[in-house]
Protein backbone atom coordinates (compact mmCIF):
# COMPACT_ATOMS: atom_id res chain seq x y z
CA UNK A 1 0.00 0.00 0.00
CA UNK A 2 1.57 3.38 -1.12
CA UNK A 3 1.78 5.44 2.12
CA UNK A 4 0.57 8.85 2.57
CA UNK A 5 3.05 12.37 2.49
CA UNK A 6 1.85 12.87 6.11
CA UNK A 7 -0.40 10.22 8.63
CA UNK A 8 -4.15 11.72 8.94
CA UNK A 9 -4.06 14.20 11.68
CA UNK A 10 -7.56 15.50 12.07
CA UNK A 11 -10.50 12.83 12.19
CA UNK A 12 -14.44 13.26 11.88
CA UNK A 13 -17.75 12.39 10.84
CA UNK A 14 -20.61 14.14 9.55
CA UNK A 15 -24.30 13.12 10.31
CA UNK A 16 -27.74 13.99 8.22
CA UNK A 17 -30.03 13.36 11.74
CA UNK A 18 -33.10 12.29 10.79
CA UNK A 19 -36.64 11.73 12.47
CA UNK A 20 -40.00 10.40 12.41
CA UNK A 21 -42.32 13.46 12.15
CA UNK A 22 -44.67 11.62 14.81
CA UNK A 23 -41.47 10.95 17.12
CA UNK A 24 -39.18 13.78 16.25
CA UNK A 25 -36.90 13.42 19.63
CA UNK A 26 -35.76 9.82 19.16
CA UNK A 27 -34.76 11.27 16.03
CA UNK A 28 -32.63 13.92 17.45
CA UNK A 29 -31.35 11.80 20.55
CA UNK A 30 -29.75 9.62 18.29
CA UNK A 31 -28.18 12.28 16.60
CA UNK A 32 -26.74 13.27 20.44
CA UNK A 33 -25.92 9.79 21.36
CA UNK A 34 -23.62 9.30 17.81
CA UNK A 35 -21.78 12.92 18.86
CA UNK A 36 -21.52 11.58 22.04
CA UNK A 37 -20.15 7.86 21.06
CA UNK A 38 -17.63 9.91 18.55
CA UNK A 39 -15.92 11.82 21.17
CA UNK A 40 -15.92 8.61 23.18
CA UNK A 41 -14.31 6.83 20.28
CA UNK A 42 -12.05 9.96 20.11
CA UNK A 43 -13.08 11.38 16.68
CA UNK A 44 -11.95 15.19 16.42
CA UNK A 45 -15.24 16.31 15.14
CA UNK A 46 -18.28 15.93 14.70
CA UNK A 47 -20.80 18.10 11.58
CA UNK A 48 -24.08 18.17 11.34
CA UNK A 49 -26.27 19.06 8.05
CA UNK A 50 -29.28 20.98 7.72
CA UNK A 51 -32.56 20.18 6.23
CA UNK A 52 -35.31 22.89 6.22
CA UNK A 53 -38.73 21.88 6.38
CA UNK A 54 -37.79 18.50 5.77
CA UNK A 55 -37.78 15.75 8.65
CA UNK A 56 -33.81 16.69 9.41
CA UNK A 57 -32.55 18.94 11.26
CA UNK A 58 -33.54 22.65 10.58
CA UNK A 59 -31.86 23.71 13.17
CA UNK A 60 -27.94 22.63 13.84
CA UNK A 61 -26.91 25.44 15.74
CA UNK A 62 -30.00 24.35 18.73
CA UNK A 63 -28.63 21.03 17.85
CA UNK A 64 -25.05 21.96 18.93
CA UNK A 65 -25.82 23.65 21.92
CA UNK A 66 -27.29 20.61 23.11
CA UNK A 67 -24.66 18.60 22.09
CA UNK A 68 -22.12 21.02 23.33
CA UNK A 69 -23.54 20.26 27.15
CA UNK A 70 -22.93 16.39 26.29
CA UNK A 71 -19.53 16.24 25.62
CA UNK A 72 -16.50 17.93 26.68
CA UNK A 73 -13.59 17.94 23.81
CA UNK A 74 -14.82 16.99 20.37
CA UNK A 75 -15.27 19.95 17.87
CA UNK A 76 -18.77 20.37 16.69
CA UNK A 77 -19.34 21.97 13.13
CA UNK A 78 -22.12 22.62 10.90
CA UNK A 79 -21.67 21.15 7.26
CA UNK A 80 -23.10 23.62 5.78
CA UNK A 81 -25.21 26.38 7.33
CA UNK A 82 -26.91 27.93 4.12
CA UNK A 83 -27.13 31.46 4.83
CA UNK A 84 -29.75 32.08 2.25
CA UNK A 85 -32.19 30.93 4.98
CA UNK A 86 -30.32 33.41 7.81
CA UNK A 87 -30.07 36.96 8.83
CA UNK A 88 -26.18 37.14 9.15
CA UNK A 89 -26.42 39.44 12.50
CA UNK A 90 -28.66 36.90 14.38
CA UNK A 91 -26.98 33.87 13.21
CA UNK A 92 -23.40 35.66 14.04
CA UNK A 93 -25.20 36.45 17.67
CA UNK A 94 -26.22 32.54 17.81
CA UNK A 95 -23.19 31.45 16.46
CA UNK A 96 -20.95 33.10 19.16
CA UNK A 97 -23.52 31.82 22.05
CA UNK A 98 -22.66 28.45 21.03
CA UNK A 99 -19.33 28.92 20.82
CA UNK A 100 -19.11 30.49 24.23
CA UNK A 101 -21.12 27.04 25.63
CA UNK A 102 -18.94 25.04 24.10
CA UNK A 103 -15.76 26.56 25.27
CA UNK A 104 -14.28 27.44 21.92
CA UNK A 105 -15.16 24.03 20.06
CA UNK A 106 -17.82 25.58 17.69
CA UNK A 107 -16.94 25.12 13.94
CA UNK A 108 -19.59 26.78 11.55
CA UNK A 109 -19.62 26.22 7.96
CA UNK A 110 -21.61 27.87 5.98
CA UNK A 111 -22.39 28.33 1.82
CA UNK A 112 -24.44 30.89 -0.24
CA UNK A 113 -27.28 30.52 -2.52
CA UNK A 114 -30.54 30.83 -2.91
CA UNK A 115 -32.67 28.61 -0.48
CA UNK A 116 -34.23 25.25 -2.21
CA UNK A 117 -37.54 25.74 -3.74
CA UNK A 118 -36.85 29.47 -3.47
CA UNK A 119 -40.15 30.34 -5.35
CA UNK A 120 -42.17 27.93 -2.96
CA UNK A 121 -40.89 29.21 0.23
CA UNK A 122 -39.74 33.18 -0.60
CA UNK A 123 -43.25 34.64 0.87
CA UNK A 124 -43.00 32.76 4.09
CA UNK A 125 -39.33 33.14 4.29
CA UNK A 126 -38.92 37.30 3.17
CA UNK A 127 -42.51 38.56 2.36
CA UNK A 128 -41.62 41.35 1.96
CA UNK A 129 -38.02 41.47 0.05
CA UNK A 130 -37.85 38.01 -1.40
CA UNK A 131 -37.19 39.51 -4.76
CA UNK A 132 -34.58 41.77 -3.26
CA UNK A 133 -32.51 39.41 -0.93
CA UNK A 134 -29.19 39.03 -2.29
CA UNK A 135 -28.15 35.31 -1.85
CA UNK A 136 -24.25 35.60 -2.78
CA UNK A 137 -21.14 35.75 -0.90
CA UNK A 138 -21.68 39.59 0.58
CA UNK A 139 -24.43 37.70 2.59
CA UNK A 140 -21.53 35.93 4.47
CA UNK A 141 -18.87 38.20 4.38
CA UNK A 142 -21.57 39.97 6.61
CA UNK A 143 -21.82 37.26 8.69
CA UNK A 144 -17.85 37.23 9.35
CA UNK A 145 -17.24 40.48 10.22
CA UNK A 146 -20.30 40.34 12.90
CA UNK A 147 -18.20 36.87 13.67
CA UNK A 148 -14.75 38.51 13.95
CA UNK A 149 -15.62 41.62 16.11
CA UNK A 150 -16.30 44.38 13.56
CA UNK A 151 -19.19 47.03 14.25
CA UNK A 152 -22.53 46.17 13.62
CA UNK A 153 -23.73 49.84 14.35
CA UNK A 154 -22.50 52.94 15.37
CA UNK A 155 -24.25 53.02 18.59
CA UNK A 156 -22.62 51.96 22.18
CA UNK A 157 -22.70 53.05 25.70
CA UNK A 158 -25.18 53.36 28.74
CA UNK A 159 -29.04 54.45 27.65
CA UNK A 160 -30.62 54.70 31.11
CA UNK A 161 -30.35 51.39 32.90
CA UNK A 162 -28.63 49.18 30.09
CA UNK A 163 -25.41 49.13 28.36
CA UNK A 164 -25.24 48.43 24.36
CA UNK A 165 -22.42 47.20 22.20
CA UNK A 166 -21.36 48.14 19.29
CA UNK A 167 -20.35 44.75 18.09
CA UNK A 168 -22.21 41.46 18.08
CA UNK A 169 -22.44 39.66 22.29
CA UNK A 170 -20.99 37.44 23.29
CA UNK A 171 -18.15 38.27 21.66
CA UNK A 172 -15.75 34.99 21.11
CA UNK A 173 -12.10 35.81 20.02
CA UNK A 174 -10.70 32.48 18.69
CA UNK A 175 -14.21 31.75 16.42
CA UNK A 176 -13.46 33.76 13.73
CA UNK A 177 -10.88 31.57 12.57
CA UNK A 178 -12.72 28.37 12.97
CA UNK A 179 -15.39 29.58 10.05
CA UNK A 180 -15.53 26.81 7.45
CA UNK A 181 -16.61 27.99 3.61
CA UNK A 182 -18.65 24.71 1.90
CA UNK A 183 -17.39 24.87 -1.95
CA UNK A 184 -18.17 23.07 -4.85
CA UNK A 185 -16.89 25.24 -7.44
CA UNK A 186 -13.57 26.82 -8.49
CA UNK A 187 -15.31 30.36 -7.43
CA UNK A 188 -16.24 29.54 -4.47
CA UNK A 189 -12.77 27.62 -3.24
CA UNK A 190 -11.28 30.64 -4.59
CA UNK A 191 -13.48 32.94 -2.51
CA UNK A 192 -13.14 31.26 0.36
CA UNK A 193 -9.47 31.64 0.24
CA UNK A 194 -9.22 35.37 -0.31
CA UNK A 195 -11.45 35.40 2.72
CA UNK A 196 -9.15 33.56 5.03
CA UNK A 197 -11.62 31.07 6.18
CA UNK A 198 -10.94 27.20 6.12
CA UNK A 199 -12.51 24.69 3.57
CA UNK A 200 -14.86 22.21 3.20
CA UNK A 201 -14.53 20.35 0.47
CA UNK A 202 -17.53 19.28 -1.00
CA UNK A 203 -18.91 15.59 -2.59
CA UNK A 204 -20.86 16.58 -5.28
CA UNK A 205 -18.77 19.47 -7.24
CA UNK A 206 -19.06 21.38 -10.77
CA UNK A 207 -16.89 20.03 -13.55
CA UNK A 208 -15.59 22.62 -14.96
CA UNK A 209 -12.04 21.48 -16.22
CA UNK A 210 -12.23 17.54 -15.82
CA UNK A 211 -15.21 15.21 -15.06
CA UNK A 212 -13.22 12.86 -12.91
CA UNK A 213 -14.05 13.48 -9.82
CA UNK A 214 -10.92 13.45 -7.92
CA UNK A 215 -8.99 15.79 -10.22
CA UNK A 216 -11.66 18.27 -9.60
CA UNK A 217 -11.63 17.80 -5.24
CA UNK A 218 -7.89 18.54 -5.94
CA UNK A 219 -8.45 21.70 -8.11
CA UNK A 220 -10.53 23.44 -5.77
CA UNK A 221 -7.88 22.42 -2.48
CA UNK A 222 -5.07 24.03 -5.09
CA UNK A 223 -7.53 26.84 -5.72
CA UNK A 224 -8.28 27.56 -2.38
CA UNK A 225 -4.69 27.60 -1.01
CA UNK A 226 -3.23 29.45 -3.54
CA UNK A 227 -5.53 32.81 -2.44
CA UNK A 228 -5.22 32.17 1.15
CA UNK A 229 -2.94 33.79 3.16
CA UNK A 230 -1.84 31.32 4.70
CA UNK A 231 -0.98 29.37 1.42
CA UNK A 232 -0.72 25.54 1.46
CA UNK A 233 -0.69 26.02 5.65
CA UNK A 234 -4.42 26.97 4.98
CA UNK A 235 -6.90 24.18 6.93
CA UNK A 236 -9.12 21.75 4.36
CA UNK A 237 -11.19 19.39 5.23
CA UNK A 238 -12.27 16.41 2.98
CA UNK A 239 -15.53 15.07 2.77
CA UNK A 240 -16.51 11.53 1.38
CA UNK A 241 -19.28 9.28 2.46
CA UNK A 242 -16.99 6.16 3.39
CA UNK A 243 -18.64 3.07 5.18
CA UNK A 244 -16.53 0.69 6.66
CA UNK A 245 -17.71 -3.67 6.54
CA UNK A 246 -15.26 -4.71 8.76
CA UNK A 247 -17.63 -5.76 11.93
CA UNK A 248 -21.13 -5.40 9.82
CA UNK A 249 -23.31 -8.68 9.89
CA UNK A 250 -23.92 -9.93 6.62
CA UNK A 251 -27.15 -8.43 6.62
CA UNK A 252 -25.72 -4.74 7.33
CA UNK A 253 -23.39 -5.77 4.56
CA UNK A 254 -25.52 -6.73 1.70
CA UNK A 255 -27.88 -3.31 2.72
CA UNK A 256 -24.55 -1.05 2.53
CA UNK A 257 -23.76 -2.53 -0.64
CA UNK A 258 -27.16 -2.06 -2.07
CA UNK A 259 -27.13 1.79 -0.83
CA UNK A 260 -24.01 2.56 -2.46
CA UNK A 261 -25.26 0.57 -6.39
CA UNK A 262 -28.22 2.42 -6.26
CA UNK A 263 -26.18 5.59 -5.83
CA UNK A 264 -23.26 5.12 -8.37
CA UNK A 265 -25.00 6.00 -11.88
CA UNK A 266 -24.93 9.66 -11.05
CA UNK A 267 -21.12 9.52 -10.11
CA UNK A 268 -20.44 8.56 -14.18
CA UNK A 269 -21.05 11.21 -15.48
CA UNK A 270 -22.10 15.21 -14.31
CA UNK A 271 -25.61 15.93 -13.85
CA UNK A 272 -28.36 18.21 -15.16
CA UNK A 273 -27.17 21.52 -16.80
CA UNK A 274 -25.15 22.56 -13.62
CA UNK A 275 -22.88 19.69 -14.37
CA UNK A 276 -22.56 18.46 -10.88
CA UNK A 277 -20.60 15.25 -10.60
CA UNK A 278 -21.27 13.42 -6.93
CA UNK A 279 -18.32 11.49 -5.07
CA UNK A 280 -18.56 7.43 -5.52
CA UNK A 281 -19.50 5.67 -1.90
CA UNK A 282 -16.77 4.19 -0.54
CA UNK A 283 -17.84 0.78 0.72
CA UNK A 284 -15.50 -2.41 1.74
CA UNK A 285 -13.39 -3.19 4.48
CA UNK A 286 -10.74 -0.50 5.87
CA UNK A 287 -7.78 -1.85 4.11
CA UNK A 288 -9.50 -1.32 1.18
CA UNK A 289 -11.16 1.98 1.93
CA UNK A 290 -7.40 2.92 3.26
CA UNK A 291 -6.26 2.00 0.00
CA UNK A 292 -8.55 3.50 -2.30
CA UNK A 293 -7.98 6.99 -0.65
CA UNK A 294 -4.42 6.75 -0.60
CA UNK A 295 -5.03 6.67 -4.30
CA UNK A 296 -7.34 9.56 -4.37
CA UNK A 297 -5.50 12.65 -5.47
CA UNK A 298 -7.49 14.91 -3.60
CA UNK A 299 -7.10 13.23 -0.04
CA UNK A 300 -3.50 13.19 -1.24
CA UNK A 301 -3.03 16.89 -0.60
CA UNK A 302 -5.10 17.03 3.44
CA UNK A 303 -4.36 15.97 6.57
CA UNK A 304 -7.96 16.47 7.66
CA UNK A 305 -11.27 14.19 7.18
CA UNK A 306 -15.09 14.64 8.04
CA UNK A 307 -16.56 11.14 6.41
CA UNK A 308 -20.10 11.40 5.82
CA UNK A 309 -22.51 8.98 7.31
CA UNK A 310 -25.10 7.20 4.90
CA UNK A 311 -28.89 8.68 5.03
CA UNK A 312 -31.53 6.27 6.05
CA UNK A 313 -29.08 4.18 8.03
CA UNK A 314 -30.68 2.58 11.68
CA UNK A 315 -28.89 4.06 14.70
CA UNK A 316 -27.42 0.62 14.97
CA UNK A 317 -26.13 1.35 11.53
CA UNK A 318 -23.93 4.54 12.69
CA UNK A 319 -22.60 3.07 16.04
CA UNK A 320 -20.98 -0.13 13.66
CA UNK A 321 -19.82 2.32 11.04
CA UNK A 322 -18.54 4.82 13.61
CA UNK A 323 -16.79 2.08 15.77
CA UNK A 324 -15.04 1.02 12.35
CA UNK A 325 -14.09 4.56 10.98
CA UNK A 326 -12.18 5.28 14.79
CA UNK A 327 -10.72 1.81 15.22
CA UNK A 328 -9.79 0.24 12.09
CA UNK A 329 -9.89 2.63 9.24
CA UNK A 330 -8.46 5.36 11.57
CA UNK A 331 -5.57 3.52 12.22
CA UNK A 332 -5.07 2.45 8.70
CA UNK A 333 -4.49 6.43 7.83
CA UNK A 334 -1.86 7.03 10.26
CA UNK A 335 -4.85 8.29 12.46
CA UNK A 336 -4.71 7.93 16.08
CA UNK A 337 -7.50 9.00 18.76
CA UNK A 338 -7.44 11.42 20.65
CA UNK A 339 -7.61 10.80 24.74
Amino acid sequence: MPLPSQPLRKLGFLTIGLFDEADPGRGHESTLGVIELGERLGFDSAWVRHRHLQYGISSPVAVLAAASQRTSRIELGTAVIPVGWENPLRLAEDLATVDVLSGGRLNPGVSVGPPMHYDQVKDALYPSTGDLEDFGYERVRRLLSFVRGEPATDFSGVEGFEVFSHRVQPHSPGLGSRMWYGGGSLRSARWAGENAMNFLTSSVVKAEKSEEFAEIQLSHIREFRAHHPDGDRARVSQGLVVIPTDTASSEQRARYKEFAEKRTPRTAVPQGPARMMFAPDLVGDSAEIAERLYAHAAFQEIDEVAFALPFTFEHEDYVQILTDIATRLGPELGWRPRP
